[in-house]
This record gives C-alpha cells, sequence and structure tokens, in this order.
C-alpha cells in the first residue's frame, strides 16, 4: 500500500488539502490543512474516480496526426518566430487557465510580455474574477483579499450575494453553518434564485438581476442617515468619501426607492440595513453573482464602500470577502497572468514598474502597455488580427460568451496550439495538440481565496509522452532563442524566481511579497506547508489592511462613487425573459473531470432549463418538456424543469454542458459578450431569452459500454454510469422514423435480440457478448411511454451473465426479481437516492440529523441538505394528510 500524499484540490479557490495514495486512486480531506480541517465537497470526494487515462492526450499530434515531441515543440517555435517576424508580437496570443499552477502561469506570462513583447496573454478568470480585481485595486490600490477563513468562524453576520456557496463552495458554507451553531451568526442570501445558500439563511433578498449597486447605494446612505458611520477611520484612513455618499443618497434616496428599483419589499431591505448598521462584525462575500456583470465592478466597489465607511475591514469577522472560482485563479493574479497586469502586483500604468520587471528578468523587449483582455482576444482572432493562438487548459469554444462565433474564430485562425489533458470541443481546431500533465501527476503551488500558497503533488507516473505545462513553455522559450532566460530544473527553481520578483526593489509598496521564499531550497519546496502571504519574512502573515494603512500613493483606501446602471441589455418583446447561468453541485466547468464519473451526474444527469411554473405555462412547457432557447447570439435545447426557486420572468441554464456531453445544450452560445469597462469580465449573468416547445414526437434511450458522439438528433444528452453510458434521445420525426435514428446508433443491428409493435412505433433491443452479458440496449417510444431501464443500466455495470429469465426479460425492461430503485442520485458523497430518503422519511426520520445516522447523507459536504430538507417536508405533509 502507497504512502499518503498531502496534495491540494484540483476544483474551486477553496483549496482544500488532499491526501492520496501514492500509485493508486484514493484520496480523502487533510485533516491538517487550515483550509477544510479534513472536508471534502462531492467532486472532491470523487477525485480518485477522475483518474485513469481513458480519453486521455497521451501524445503530440500535428494537424490530427501523432508526431513526437521534438517537431510539435519546433513547429510551434517556428510557426510563432514566423508570425511574430511577418505581423508583429501582437498576432501572437496565448489564452491561459485558472486550472495552471502558479510555475505554470509564471513561465508563460514570462515568455509572452517579458520575450515576445507582447501582452496579449489572458486567463479564464478573466470570466470570473476580473470585476473583483478591478474593485480592489481601484479601492486598496492593489488587488487584495483582507480576510481569512477564520472571519467566517467570528463573523455574526455574513452577507452573500452573488454566491451560491452551498454548492460552489460548500466546504466553506458548512464552516460557516458550524459557526452559528456556536454563536447565532445571522446569514443574508442576496441572489435573484432561491437557491440551496438561501434554504438556510435569516434572510433572502430576491433582487432583480444587475441591481446590486442600487442596494448597496442605499445601505452606504442608510449608514450616514442612521449614524453608524465610523468617521475617525474615514478621515484617517480613505479618501472620496464625500462624492461617494452622496451620489449613493441621490441614487438611493429612500428605503422605498431602493425596494421598487430592486423588486424586492421595503420592510425585508430595512431589516437588511438596519442588521448591516447595529452589527459591528460584518463579512460581505461575494463571486460571480457580482463580477459576472457589465457593471460588476461597480457591484465590488459598492459593497466595500460600505466596509470601509464602517471600519470593518481587516480585523476578525470583518470584511468583504471575494471568493473565487478556480483553483489558482488567485495564483495566476499574482504572477501577472491577466493582459493588463504586469507581474507580482505591478502594472502598466507605472512606468517605473515596467522598467523594474524588464530589468528583473533582463527583458529590453518587454511589452509596455496592457494587452488584449479575452472577449476582445477572441475578436482580435476572429477578424484576422491575431493569426496565432496557444490555448493552455482551458475550453474557449464552450465556455466563452457568443461561443458560436469563437468557434468560427479558432476555425479560420492560421495557428492554433492547445495544451490540455483531454479531448475537448475546443482541441478540434488545433493545428498542434499538446499532452499535459494532469492532476496527480504533476507538482506546483497554488493560492486560494484567502491568500493561501499551498503544494499540489504528483502521487501517480506521468505517462511516458506527457509532459508538465511548464516544461512545455520552457522548451517552446528556448526554440524561440530565449533558453538563459527560461533555463529552470525543475518547478521550486521557477517558484524562487517568482517570490525573488516580488520583493524585487519592493520596501512596502507593494503588499504582495514572498521574499521570505525566495531562497527556498528544493528539499524545503517539497515539505512546504500551507501559508498565507505575504511572505517578507518568517513572520506568519494573517489579516490585510486592519491597520487602516494601503498600498496606494497616499497610503489611504478610496471610496468610489458609483451609480446604478441598467443591464447590458433590457428584456424585449422578442426576448421576454432573463436568462442566468451558472454552477451545478456536483459539477465542474465543462465536465472534462467530473462529467466521466456516474456519482456526479447522477444528481442532474441532462441539461435542465429551471423555469418558474408562471412562465412554463405562458409558454406551453411542462415539467420534462425539451425547450428551444434562442438569444441575439444564438439558439440551445434543453429539458424544463418548473420550480418556485425561479422568479417570474427569469430562467437559469447550468454553463457546463458541451458538445461532448449534449447536442447544442451549451450557455455559452446564448450569453453576451458585452463586457465590462473596467475589468472586460463579460455580463454572463443576464441575456434576453426566449423559449419555445419543441414537439417532440418519440423518445429513446440507449444504454451501451461504447464512448458515442450521435448525430442527426435533434436533441440527446449522454450521462455516464457504472459500466458505460446512458445516452437520451428524442425528435421531432414520427417515432417509425425515430426507430431508424438509434437502431443507426447500435453495434451489430444484425446480431440482435429485437422486438417492434405491430403499429412500428415501440422498439426494444438487446445485444449480449460472447460472455452472455447484456453489451447494449435499445429502448425506443412515443414521448413519455419509455419503460424503465433501472435494471437494464445495472446490467451494463455489473456485465454479470445473464441468466435465462434475465434474457426473456431483457426488452421488457423490468427485472424479473423484484430490484428496489433508489432513484435520482441526492446524496452523491453517499450515492443516496431520492427513494431511499423518501422511504427513511416514511419509516420515521423527521429531520436531517435523523437520515445522516440513518443514510449518512446530507453529513459530509452538506450541499445535498437543502434537496433532503425539500424531501422530508413533502414526506411530512404527505403523512398528515
Amino acid at each position: 500500500m502507497g504512502a499518503e500524499v498531502n496534495t491540494t484540490c484540483p476544483y474551486c479557490g477553496v483549496g482544500c488539502g488532499v491526501l492520496a495514495k501514492a500509485g493508486e486512486t484514493s484520496v480523502r480531506g487533510d485533516p491538517d490543512h487550515p483550509a477544510n480541517s479534513g472536508k471534502l465537497c462531492s467532486k472532491g470526494s470523487a477525485l480518485g474516480e477522475t483518474i485513469g487515462l481513458d480519453g486521455r492526450l497521451l501524445h503530440p499530434e500535428i494537424a490530427g496526426r501523432r508526431t513526437d515531441w521534438d517537431m510539435a515543440l519546433d513547429r510551434v517555435a517556428r510557426q510563432f518566430q514566423d508570425t511574430i517576424a511577418e505581423h508583429g508580437p501582437d498576432s501572437v496570443t496565448f489564452y491561459i487557465s485558472g486550472q495552471l499552477l502558479t510555475e505554470d502561469y509564471y513561465v508563460a506570462n514570462k515568455l509572452m510580455k517579458g520575450f515576445i513583447g507582447s501582452a496579449n496573454i489572458d486567463t479564464n478568470s478573466r470570466l470570473c474574477m476580473a470585476s473583483s480585481v478591478a474593485g480592489h485595486r481601484r479601492a486598496f490600490g492593489e488587488d487584495i483579499v483582507p480576510g481569512i477563513y477564520e472571519d467566517f468562524d467570528e463573523a455574526d453576520l455574513v452577507v452573500l450575494t452573488g454566491s451560491n456557496t452551498a454548492w460552489c463552495h460548500p466546504i466553506l458554507y458548512q464552516r460557516l453553518l458550524a459557526a452559528r451553531k456556536v454563536r447565532g451568526t445571522r446569514i443574508v442570501v442576496i441572489d435573484p434564485r432561491r437557491t440551496a445558500t438561501a434554504d438556510e439563511c435569516d434572510l433572502h433578498l430576491a433582487l432583480d438581476p444587475g441591481t446590486d449597486v442600487l442596494l448597496f447605494n442605499g445601505l452606504l446612505a442608510h449608514l450616514a442617515h442612521a449614524g453608524a458611520l465610523e468617521s475617525d477611520y474615514i478621515a484617517a484612513s480613505t479618501t472620496g468619501f464625500e462624492q461617494a455618499v452622496a451620489l449613493a443618497a441621490a441614487d438611493a434616496p429612500s428605503v422605498e426607492h431602493v425596494a421598487k428599483g430592486c423588486g424586492l419589499a421595503p420592510a425585508d431591505v430595512r431589516f437588511f440595513y438596519e442588521l448591516f448598521s447595529v452589527t459591528e462584525r460584518v463579512v460581505t462575500v461575494y463571486s460571480q453573482g457580482v463580477n459576472q456583470s457589465a457593471h460588476g465592478t461597480d457591484k465590488v466597489n459598492a459593497i466595500i464602500n460600505c466596509h470601509l465607511a464602517t471600519g470593518r475591514i481587516g480585523r476578525p469577522g470583518m470584511g468583504p470577502f471575494s471568493v473565487t472560482g478556480q483553483p489558482n485563479a488567485m495564483g495566476g493574479r499574482e504572477v501577472g497572468g491577466l493582459a493588463n497586469q504586469l507581474a507580482a502586483h505591478m502594472n502598466f500604468d507605472n512606468g517605473a514598474d515596467v522598467d523594474r520587471v524588464a530589468r528583473f528578468w533582463n527583458a529590453p523587449e518587454i511589452a509596455t502597455r496592457a494587452g488584449l483582455k479575452a472577449v476582445d482576444m477572441f475578436r482580435a482572432v476572429a477578424d484576422g488580427r491575431v493569426k496565432a493562438l496557444w490555448i493552455m487548459g482551458t475550453n474557449p469554444a464552450v465556455s466563452m460568451p457568443d461561443a458560436g462565433r469563437v468557434r468560427a474564430a479558432l476555425k479560420a485562425c492560421d495557428f492554433v496550439v492547445v495544451s490540455d489533458v483531454t479531448r475537448t470541443d475546443t482541441t478540434r481546431f488545433a493545428d498542434v495538440l499538446l499532452p499535459a500533465a494532469a492532476w496527480g501527476e504533476k507538482g506546483g503551488m497554488v493560492t486560494n481565496s484567502e491568500r493561501r500558497l499551498s503544494r499540489q503533488r504528483p502521487f501517480l507516473a506521468m505517462p511516458e509522452e506527457v509532459r508538465p505545462d511548464w516544461r512545455i513553455i520552457c522548451d517552446v522559450a528556448v526554440r524561440m532563442g530565449f533558453g538563459s532566460a527560461f533555463d529552470f530544473a525543475n518547478p521550486a527553481a521557477i517558484f524562487r524566481e517568482h517570490a525573488a520578483l516580488s520583493a524585487f526593489e519592493n520596501k512596502g509598496e507593494r503588499l504582495f511579497d514572498l521574499g521570505a521564499l525566495a531562497d527556498i531550497s528544493d528539499a524545503d519546496y517539497e515539505t512546504f506547508e500551507p501559508r498565507l502571504w505575504p511572505a517578507r519574512d518568517e513572520r506568519r502573515a494573517g489579516r490585510l489592511l486592519g491597520q487602516g494603512k494601503f498600498p496606494t500613493p497616499d497610503g489611504r483606501a478610496r471610496f468610489v462613487a458609483v451609480r446604478q446602471e441598467g443591464t447590458a441589455l433590457a428584456v424585449t418583446a422578442e426576448h421576454p425573459l432573463a436568462l442566468n447561468t451558472g454552477r451545478l453541485r456536483d459539477q465542474w466547468h465543462t465536465m472534462t473531470r467530473t462529467g466521466a464519473v456516474p456519482r456526479l451526474m447522477a444528481n442532474t444527469p441532462e441539461p435542465m432549463l429551471d423555469l418558474n411554473p408562471r412562465d412554463a405555462t405562458a409558454n406551453g412547457l411542462a415539467d420534462g418538456d425539451l425547450a428551444h432557447l434562442s438569444t441575439r447570439y444564438g439558439f440551445a435545447r434543453a429539458k424544463v424543469r418548473v420550480t418556485e426557486a425561479q422568479r417570474p420572468g427569469q430562467a437559469f441554464l447550468p454553463m457546463h454542458w458541451s458538445g461532448h456531453f449534449a447536442a447544442n445544450s451549451g450557455a455559452g452560445g446564448l450569453t453576451t459578450p458585452i463586457t465590462d469597462p473596467h475589468s472586460g469580465q463579460p455580463e454572463l449573468k443576464n441575456v434576453p431569452l426566449r423559449i419555445t416547445r419543441e414537439e417532440v414526437a418519440w423518445a429513446g434511450v440507449l444504454m451501451t459500454r461504447r464512448d458515442l458522439k450521435p448525430t442527426g438528433f435533434v436533441h440527446w444528452s449522454r450521462q455516464a454510469v457504472a459500466g458505460g453510458w446512458v445516452y437520451e434521445l428524442g425528435g421531432t420525426e414520427t417515432p417509425d422514423q425515430g426507430i431508424l435514428l438509434a437502431r443507426g446508433l447500435l453495434a451489430s443491428p444484425d446480431h440482435l435480440v429485437e422486438y417492434r409493435d405491430r403499429k412500428g412505433l415501440t422498439y426494444r433491443a438487446a445485444a449480449v457478448d460472447e460472455n452472455g452479458a447484456m453489451a447494449e440496449a435499445l429502448l425506443v417510444a412515443p414521448k413519455g411511454q419509455l419503460p424503465a431501464r433501472d435494471w437494464l443500466v445495472s446490467l451494463l455495470g455489473s456485465r454479470a451473465q445473464l441468466t435465462s429469465a434475465d434474457r426473456h426479460a431483457l426488452l421488457s425492461g423490468r427485472s424479473p426479481a423484484a430490484m428496489p430503485s433508489a432513484g435520482r442520485i441526492v446524496c452523491s458523497c453517499f450515492n443516496v437516492g431520492v427513494n431511499q430518503l423518501a422511504d427513511a422519511v416514511a419509516a420515521g426520520c423527521r429531520n436531517l440529523e435523523a437520515i445522516g445516522r440513518e443514510l449518512g447523507a446530507g453529513t459530509n459536504c452538506g450541499s445535498c441538505r437543502s434537496e433532503i430538507r425539500a424531501i422530508i417536508d413533502t414526506g411530512l405533509v404527505q403523512a398528515a394528510e
């Protein structure tokens, strides 16, 4: 049995510690890591099930054909050099990822900005955190998160705005609920949707989309009117208060005005304002619902203004707290991974910074101005200004707004390089494909949302023809003639240079300082224990900015006067619904990792559009109907889930589905590329939408061991299950035509056990392998008439030899013996289904604690608790009737 290796989870920005068995696929939470104290969410708990070589990129390719590393790297370097020579350095761009490690990020940024001489390098963090970065810089002078996770334990009021923390950062959310049990912490949730997070709060403010600035301007005006300001702090440590509060008062002259503008009850707004006013220990947590807006930066500053006005910043249980969505989005910001950053929290708008980094890198051709941000970068690819593009560890063909145009741009681009772990919707556009090391194979540093540096460490053997990202980038740099600047032996050497740059000519002007780690030995790097920055010396860091001193020229924080603006696009008669997008509990980005894990697919196995009952009825839609979704940018299809959690006039579509998992169900193709003027972050949370009902005539389900990509269907989606895949099929053709289409997916249509009814509307088929086990089965019927498939799916996973009774029962879809169904999985951590939960309630489990004792459900990450509570409530109502 292998020894356990301390590493860090590769998912969200909480930065949970993980213990992984060397050479194995066993993982558990690290009880000694301060970010999570041994807890893992459903995705983290399933990390061991994502490890494997199925679907991996395992060798370089040029034009879709296998090649060796020398040929591939020579081609990349030569093409970049030729492009730069003919069209200049700005004709080349890098689009990188918050999945990269700090060392990967560092050398990519150094190559592009320092030696190619262009700042045309941006990261997918532009889509999630750029408005926080811009807001921090405007208020604090630097991209600083003042607080730490201990503030969740010590606050008396936590405001969660634009953050479904229960699903997106469940370990932090459970930490907050644990603190509430101890100290009675009040929780206010600000979100247009009634999410799992809102189910356990003291107050839910379901404001209209895009009205956050009005709400927080009203709070600032209320604080001034109620005499709740910290006047001495404002005078000693800030500038711009009078302008900010005057604009806030004009923008939000009364509680009633705010309530009307936000679509809220005046009593709820007043309660929130009074609660904030009288509670000293307040933490305001914000995430994508704030950032992903055409006015996201103003929203961030409206929040920060309220904390500056009360002096509640950088002290225990107080402060604005931006929680990041990716494992190393913070590390990317530290090295300068965004196009408008230089490096080590230095900036292009300061000539001394440019000179300083140029001297440190010995890079006389360093870029001197900001480059193209993500949306503008792909526009430049589309119009031909960018001739060569290197995409690292991200899937913009799915995740970018107006994704259809992004795909067209990638197709038209002269030269596209993609380095990644697996094939994606983006890799199919690659002229050169480079296989990168995956989590568990590579090592380096990541920084979480509280500024805590942690190590990711390898515990698996790296496949022979796979390389870590830092090595790939350095190999290209050497071939481009920059060898002496990229002569790194290992990640530790890169980290030492990164730390040294942060401290270079830094006498405290920049809070980001890792000077104490600039001489870290290889051995100490390997045993590095998690710690917060700054790390100027051996003293351990904690909260920042609590002394009222800020990294600005005058040492003061800046109030930023902001005004409520509308959403980027307003709903119209043609597009009357407002579409919101976001994460699901058990999925990650475009599902390249989580989509292949059966238990992570079991809760929501197909893309669903959440609609309020009123809107469903108005559009002739019922639960489970297929809807056609259209915006001015594109279209998609998804089945409808009717729910009171959605407000009338609004809809929600998960961001995750790509062409690998469904036909035309991606949210990216619907969303707007209109961006915030300060941060360049697109408005992904609001786009006008039209929905119509698809007249589906037939439905089918294929259960197979094979990895297929169906074509020619109006709609399909697939779900990973034990032993293979389940494909949901459907179309507007007549059922007999649907049977012909679906039958074409079978591996051996001439060697089947088949049944077709006399009218030709229902079809069932099954294939048995040479060992007597079911290899695949297909069921097709008019819409709403498919038989159950649980037993057939279980046969796919078991691969057991079929009995005679089993063979006779195959085409009925029903087990010859009674087989209880767990139902749709609710608790992914313990694989507990809705039917099991309902049975437990009927047997006497009346609360979450009883369910936890009986089934374990809800006792790990807790992100299923709200759904379990709803099942309990339904069961109790039924019992009472």
